[in-house]
């Protein structure tokens, strides 16, 4: 026995290493946390296994069900293509990871929908990480190196540096990650060993063990891992060394939970159910109803009281419920293009650096940068168009936005527990306009953006039955190009010939069909059909005849029709649409600001209760924790610099190897409320400022949610707990006045708050961080408004830039602003606790099937 030789990393274990299934038992033999995964073995090729399924949206293994987005990995380590396959909900497709070859790791193929059957493969689910991946190198137990680097997921490009090697950077692991390094070199007996973490949700899990691996190009690394190695020899050699060496058995494993991602659900109300049954298998036989530009609601209409399951109590259940089935609003080729100019111009301009600060701090790791969208396909599109242009990626939008944008519909979509108060504007809104006797605002003394119902006409009511007489004559023109594509449709000999509408080239579609123009056809993916439809339901909506009543709900999808079809369609030459859309473009002026309060307080009631207060919560947390993050950095620089100056620091272990002192940090982690990050190391970066560091937080929402936002932070000195205040608007005056004249918030308007810190100033004081609030209206509408105006060859018009909404020198203290923001805002203990993401999105393939287990419904 004295004379077996030392080994580092155990022989016998390492051929575990070669089979993915066996990496995987190991780890959870170990309690180490995986991804959850199932295996589907075949003794050969294209075998067909009874306890496997494919459909369009899913895979199912011994009962398992896994929805797209999912991976699959040859069971064989040695095969390293990895695909990971899309839902047609979010475009479909393939995406194949491979080792580097040249400039590339990854290719998107967007035709592939069916999964490999020639071997035997692991599926797991797709776990989105902010596209980033972290490799950890352990040397023995004690001792973690992670490195992170731009996952191959995103758009397969390889970032390398001038001498061609793949740009990596140190990250700092944290205490349960550096837990997971120790039980994976004990697990596998190898002291020198790589493995690849994900980070999701909050947690951390290992999806693959290496083996044997060094890092590249750190001589910190190298200085570090030789004393470790020296110190683990010297002790081995040691006949007094400790009974358990240094891979010996641990005391206590970590236990991991994986939560189950099928939500728990009530009983079933059997005779509601078949009915939803009946209404899917209807639904069925005209086609598909999935994908990101299809939406399935049910909205419960009318509760009754029932006894709760114990007995005890009662507890409501609905009796009634409208379904609302949603099509179209795809996101065109020049709102993809808007987008990502838009976020090309935020790359140069809202981030230090000359255009090159953004890209510099975000691939070092200094940039914690997330993405939230709400449930609407083509706000979930933009935000990857956007991504893709603030981030200098490239390739097809469908691996971005699965990567790294996620839904968030609780906080980002819906009026539904507003719309009482939402009706009782409306209702009044309706009455000023459609009696004849709208407020003549020019006259009054107020501040214009004081006035009740501004921005209403004066001659609101004759507008509107010019408007009914324009919809019309505008819908006939439609209704004979419409009439001619029908007689060729009938002309047919099935029904089945007319070719679907292909969703995944409209993913892939970057730029104007010049054909389809050339053609004399509807731009996009729009027939004359469904263009009629369009039209003849405003113009049956906007005015009822029979009883002589007008919808004004209706005048801002008139005037967005008419927008759309002047900036895409004006090759059809429809007379009377300009003169239609200068009327509708009048009454949506006076209209779309009022739905949301006739006057301020209405407005901060709406805009506050419920359609923006969940969403002024996190932007409240994201300020606070960021905030926090800054104070935590520079208390860190503070007691560097003490330490330079010889004083000590009780949280660092400190190993001494020959005479070098060599430390490894134990702090613990902010849990910016268990969001994924990813926090530079600056013991190994080769950087010259590591305490840099940038958060951003982007949310792409509804028009709603903007006017919403804006009305808090105009009218929010006007609340009740802030009376005896002498605190006027968070905005300047000048800022309220411009504000009372935009009436229109159009696509890829936006806000930003950006929070400085200014270093010279003391920790507690109030100046210290201040906000800085800028606004632009989006796409400017205005070159449509004259009549010499000539459609861009890409059929966009310029975003417009950002104004700032204070005085130019002006401060405001983050201290201010969260103070005044705070009542209108969710408390952050009212969040719900963070879930693992439920991939990209379990309810899109199989939403009808999900629509019978929805019943009872959870009426909040």
């Amino acid at each position: 026995m004295a004379n077996l030789p030392f080994l580092v990393n155990e022989l016998g274990q390492q051929h575990l290493l070669h089979d993915r299934r066996k990496v995987y038992e190991r780890l959870q033999m170990f309690e180490i946390p995986v991804p959850r995964h199932a295996v589907v073995n075949r003794e050969s090729a294209y075998q067909e296994v009874d306890y496997f399924v494919e459909e369009e949206d899913y895979v199912e293994v011994h009962g398992n069900r896994f929805l797209k987005p999912f991976v699959e990995k040859p069971v064989n380590a040695d095969d390293h293509r990895i695909m990971i396959y899309y839902p047609s909900s979010a475009g479909g497709g393939m995406k194949e990871l491979f080792r580097k070859v040249g400039n590339r790791s990854s290719e998107f193929h967007p035709e592939v929908r069916r999964v490999r059957r020639e071997a035997s493969y692991i599926y797991e689910e797709f776990m989105p990480t902010g596209g980033t991946d972290v490799k950890v190198y352990t040397v023995g137990p004690e001792y973690a190196h992670a490195e992170a680097r731009k996952s191959p997921v995103v758009d397969g490009v390889v970032m390398r540096n001038p001498d061609g090697k793949e740009i990596r950077y140190p990250v700092l692991l944290t205490p349960i990650e550096k837990d997971m390094a120790r039980e994976v070199c004990s697990a596998f007996r190898q002291a020198v060993c790589g493995f690849d973490l994900l980070r999701c949700g909050g947690r951390s899990y290992v999806c693959d063990v290496n083996g044997w691996s060094y890092v590249k190009n750190s001589y910190k690394y190298y200085d570090d891992a030789a004393c470790v190695l020296r110190k683990m020899l010297l002790d081995a050699k040691d006949l007094h060394a400790r009974e358990v060496g240094l891979l010996g058995p641990l005391a206590n494993l970590k236990s991991c939970v994986v939560p189950d991602l099928e939500s728990d659900n009530e009983a079933e109300d059997y005779e509601h159910a078949e009915k939803l049954r009946q209404v899917k298998a209807v639904l069925e036989e005209g086609g598909h109803f999935s994908g990101i530009y299809r939406k399935v609601q049910l909205k419960p209409l009318k509760w009754i009281n029932v006894a709760n399951a114990t007995g005890e109590g009662e507890e409501e259940k609905p009796v009634e419920a409208l379904m609302v089935l949603k099509y179209g609003g795809v996101l065109t080729h020049a709102g993809r293009k808007q987008a990502e100019e838009l976020g090309r111009y935020f790359r140069n301009n809202m981030y230090p650096g000359e255009g090159t600060g953004l890209l510099r701090l975000h691939s070092t790791y200094r940039h914690d940068l997330k993405i939230y969208s709400s449930d609407e396909g083509r706000v979930q599109m933009s935000a990857a168009a956007f991504a893709k242009g603030l981030l200098d990626l490239e390739g097809q939008l469908t691996p971005i936005l699965v990567s790294l944008v996620s839904k968030d519909s609780s906080m980002l979509d819906g009026l539904d527990n507003a719309s009482s108060e939402i009706k009782e504007a409306k209702a009044k809104l309706s009455e000023m306009i459609t009696s004849d006797k709208a407020a003549h605002n020019c006259l009054s003394t107020e501040k214009p953006w004081m006035v009740d119902g501004a921005g209403i006409p004066p001659n609101a009511f004759d507008l509107l039955y010019e408007l009914v007489k324009l919809t019309r004559k505008v819908t006939e023109q439609v209704r004979i190009l419409a009439k001619d594509e029908s007689e060729e449709l009938a002309e047919a000999t099935s029904y089945d010939v007319i070719p679907p509408y292909d969703q995944a080239k409209a993913f892939g579609k970057t730029n104007i069909d010049v054909d389809r123009i050339a053609a004399g056809l509807p731009c996009g993916s729009e027939g004359f059909l469904l263009m009629f439809a369009r039209w003849r339901k405003l113009e049956r909506d906007l005015y009822n005849e029979r009883k002589e009543r007008f919808d004004i709900t209706q005048v801002p999808d008139v005037y967005d029709s008419c927008k759309y079809d002047l900036l895409h369609n004006a090759h059809l030459n429809i007379e009377g649409l300009r003169e239609l859309f200068s009327v509708a473009q009048l009454l949506a002026d006076g209209v779309i600001p009022n739905e949301y309060g006739i006057n301020p307080r209405q407005k901060i009631k709406i805009g506050a209760k419920v359609i923006a207060r969940r969403l002024l919560g996190k932007i409240l947390i994201d300020l606070r924790n960021t905030r926090e993050e800054a104070i935590n950095v520079a208390a860190e620089l503070q007691s560097d610099e003490a330490d330079s100056h010889g004083h000590g620091n009780a949280n660092k272990q400190q190993l001494y190897c020959h005479g070098k002192k060599v430390s490894f940090s134990t702090e613990n982690e902010d849990g910016d409320d268990n969001e994924t990050k990813y926090r530079l190391d600056p013991k190994y970066a080769n950087v010259k400022t590591p305490e840099r560091h940038v958060k951003t937080r982007l949310y792409f929402t509804s028009e709603s949610h903007i006017h919403s936002l804006l009305n808090v932070l105009r009218y929010c000195n006007l609340d009740e707990s802030l009376e005896g205040e002498e605190e006027g608007s968070l905005l300047s005056d000048a800022a309220l006045e411009r504000l009372s004249k935009t009436k229109e918030f159009d696509y890829m308007s936006y806000i930003v708050l950006r929070l400085f810190e200014n270093t010279e100033e003391g920790m507690e004081d109030s100046t210290r961080f201040r906000v800085e609030v800028t606004f632009s209206r989006g796409a400017d509408p205005s070159p449509l408004e004259g009549q010499g105006w000539v459609a861009h060859e890409e059929h966009t018009v310029p975003i417009m830039g950002p104004e700032r909404l204070q005085e130019p020198g002006s401060h405001l203290s983050l201290e201010t602003m969260e103070r005044m923001i705070r009542p209108f805002a969710m408390p952050a203990e009212d969040f719900p606790p963070p879930s693992i993401p439920q991939g990209y999105f379990s309810k899109s393939a199989t939403v009808l099937e999900r629509l019978v287990n929805l019943w009872p419904f959870n009426k909040h």
